[in-house]
């Protein structure tokens, strides 16, 4: 495992041309059979979760599946509405979409209760996943006729047309995202390199590590659907770890060149880097796989799909940092000596002295921000640990009142035209803000006596003023008697108590006192409201395992690197605590209202159900990429003769810059989510931007040394004596030493 990287580096090092159109190469190819093969997208019934999903499973076997709906507005521009006017543009408008092959039937026209608005609904063909993407011809229709009736406002909105809204809203927000952390990101290198071609190197591997993850990612979809959230981690995770990881190596190469004074040949101080920054990143990207890998324990389409996306974006870019990332800096070190020998050449021509030396690397780089950092925890650990752990766990504490909510249309957005529409729509119409569908599945021959039971319910639910008083309760029936549906109409928004208090009712009392005393019918109830409920639901039943094997993971992983129980329970404990901080701080900016007009967004009163345990795996996987580096550099400290204080100091030193570096990357990255419309997004990025910042000065420059110089020689008692020989350390590399 220690030698692997070192042959690789070498090899790359020795071909670097090879290396170089070989990894170029392997992106291309990645890419086209990405794209000749295609994306598998997830289906509707990848989605289905609990009660929910068995009633959609129930209702599809009788064809009587949710079927995508728009919903056209017509109004007046100003004054009442000429009703005859109006249902002109009804007709029209009929006409139209009854040409189009993307549409199965149109409603007549209704007129709402005030009679401001009419209404007409449009039942489309197709899945109600594909519905997004066949939802613009009906959108070109409506746009059509709002023309040929210009004293009419006529206007489109539907699940369709508001998931095609959002969907362009997201790409627009990715490449805001794009355009605002690129250049922070490019910045910030060129600050730590001093050198635009150093600094492109990084973004360089970074983007084409990418390029070939969108490709794998394509095929791994054929194996596990693909529900179009993979591509949004792949960008924000490749971007993250691809310029982390080179990063590291990088500097690493810069301390062995500087230490070697021109002694050694690019070769050589490439091979130095790869035997310590080399096997940081493998056992580093390691440890975010395996962190991430927890996620597919949740048997969620979207956590297995955002799994699949990091853990193969973090392996090409870990194969990156040790293939061809080795052969770039040979080549650039070959550069730089050949400038090198020009400017000593003229230098002598003209009679000039000798250039001075370059620094020792023995010498501290780290200046004085980063000095006043480091020095309490070295000064004064038991204080340092206590004061620093108790600021933890007081940003931690507002976790404790979490509230977890599936964010449905309700919650997106105001921004998306659609959006609009349909607030005005249910302002006209609220009968149709959220709709209960009972399914229930018996014998055919007892299909008559299933509908009596379920236009009973109907009766009975519509007694409750949480419900929408209508018409007959409506019961549809499959062709061979099995399956019945009854809709139950909701005049309040999903995300409302209210709603959820009528889903209550109707699964606890009215149900099992109608049709729930049939013993041979099977019932359940589907619609949106109880989609967001039993999917919260089903996360909160898998989050115990997850966590469990995520701890398990984390604590062997560490273990066996470092060879130490103690360095494996501390890694836990401070994942641990750096996880807990971020969500604190998630709870306290996004759950109330106090910095709704700071960050620009509309509180939701709760957390999106799939933050938490996203972010929970994600940022052990990044607390890993710190834990390791910073560990690395401190057991290379005591394996060169140091004792374990002498170590701590020296390896918090020497990784401190380049660790806050790597860190001011990632909270750009993270960042940069914040500025994006969806909710959602904004709390993911807001959540990793805090963890990595606390993670990266907090726990890794005043916690964990502090807690390593109160335990001393105790924290790296090792489970096996590591073995003579094995190249840890610069000076146990056979290098190619030039005159």
């Amino acid at each position: 495992m220690e030698m692997r990287p070192v042959r690789m580096a070498r090899w790359s090092a020795r071909h670097p041309w090879r290396a170089i159109v070989g990894w170029f190469v392997f992106v291309l190819l990645c890419l086209g059979a990405g794209i000749a093969a295609g994306s598998n997208p997830a289906t509707t019934k990848d989605f289905w979760v609990g009660e929910a999903g068995h009633a959609e499973s129930m209702a599809t076997d009788g064809g009587l599946q949710r079927r995508p709906t728009e919903h056209i507005l017509i109004r007046a521009k100003s004054g009442p509405l000429d009703t005859e006017r109006a249902t002109a543009a009804a007709r029209d408008l009929t006409t139209r979409m009854g040409a189009l092959p993307e549409v199965g039937s149109v409603a007549p026209p209704v007129r709402s209760k005030d009679g401001t608005a009419l209404r007409v609904t449009v039942v489309m063909n197709g899945a109600e996943l594909d519905a997004k993407k066949n939802v613009v011809p009906l959108l070109d229709r409506t746009a059509q006729v709002a023309a040929a009736h210009p004293d009419l406002i006529v206007e489109e909105t539907g699940s369709p047309a508001i998931s095609k809204g959002v969907n362009d809203q997201r790409g627009e927000d990715l490449a805001l995202s794009e355009r605002l952390s690129l250049p922070v990101t490019l910045v910030i290198l060129l600050i730590v390199f001093g050198s635009v071609v150093m600094a492109g190197v990084p973004l360089l591997l970074a983007l084409s590590s990418i390029a070939a993850t969108m490709g794998l990612a394509m095929l791994a979809s054929h194996l596990m659907p693909d529900p179009g959230v993979g591509t949004n981690m792949i960008l924000l995770m490749g971007l993250a770890v691809g310029v982390d990881y080179t990063l590291f190596y990088l500097k690493r190469e810069r301390e062995e060149r500087a230490r070697a004074a021109g002694r050694l040949s690019p070769e050589a101080l490439v091979e130095l880097a790869a035997a310590t920054a080399g096997r940081a990143v493998v056992v580093s990207g390691l440890a975010v796989i395996v962190c991430t890998a927890t996620l597919y324990l949740a048997t969620d389409v979207i956590f297995s799909s955002l799994a699949t996306g990091t853990i193969l974006v973090v392996a090409v870019a870990v194969l990156s940092s040790l293939t061809v990332l080795p052969a770039l800096l040979v080549k650039l070190g070959h550069r730089t000596e050949r400038r090198t020998a020009k400017k000593a050449a003229r230098r002598a021509k003209r009679g000039a002295p000798a250039a001075a030396q370059p620094p020792k690397a023995g010498k501290p780089e780290n200046g004085r921000v980063f000095g006043s950092l480091m020095r309490p925890a070295q000064r004064h650990p038991a204080i340092t640990l206590c004061v620093s752990v108790l600021v933890m766990l007081a940003v931690a504490a507002p976790a404790l009142g979490l509230k977890l909510i599936d964010p449905g249309k309700d919650t997106f957005s105001r921004s998306i035209p659609a959006m609009q529409v349909y607030d005005r729509l249910t302002a006209a119409f609220p009968e149709l803000l959220v709709k209960h569908e009972v399914v229930a599945r018996s014998t055919s021959d007892r299909a008559r006596e299933v509908r009596q039971a379920l236009t009973e319910l109907g009766r009975t639910a519509q007694a409750d003023p949480l419900f929408a008083r209508t018409s007959q309760p409506v019961v549809r029936t499959s062709a061979d008697g099995r399956i019945s549906v009854l809709e139950l109409a909701v005049p309040h928004p999903a995300p409302s108590n209210e709603a959820i208090a009528s889903l209550d009712h109707l699964r606890e009392r009215y149900i099992p006192d109608t049709i729930g005393r049939m013993e041979s019918a099977d019932t359940a109830v589907s619609g949106d409201v109880a989609r967001g409920r039993d999917y919260v639901h089903h996360e909160r039943s898998k989050l115990p395992l997850v966590i469990g094997f995520l701890l398990l993971l984390t604590f062997v992983t560490t273990a066996v690197s470092f060879r130490s129980v103690i360095v494996g329970l501390l890694g836990v404990l401070l994942n641990l605590l750096s996880a807990a901080a971020a969500l604190g701080a998630l709870v306290l900016v996004f759950q109330g209202t106090w910095a709704e007009g700071l960050l620009d967004f509309d509180s939701l009163g709760a957390i999106a159900s799939r933050v938490p345990l996203f972010l929970f795996v994600l940022l052990f996987g990044l607390s890993m990429d710190y834990q390791v580096f910073v560990v690395s550099r401190i057991k290379e400290a005591m394996e060169h003769g140091m004792t374990a204080r002498e170590a701590v100091v020296d390896g918090i030193d020497r990784s401190a810059k380049v660790v806050t570096s790597a860190a001011l990357v990632m909270v750009t990255i993270f960042a940069a989510f914040v500025f994006l419309h969806l909710t959602e997004m904004k709390q993911m990025g807001f959540c990793l931007a805090v963890a990595v910042l606390l993670d990266a000065v907090v726990i890794r420059m005043m916690i964990l040394p502090s807690a390593l110089l109160l335990l001393g020689e105790r924290a790296w008692r090792p489970l096996r004596r590591p073995r003579r020989g094995v190249p840890g350390a610069p000076s146990a590399s056979p290098l190619r030493h030039v005159g």
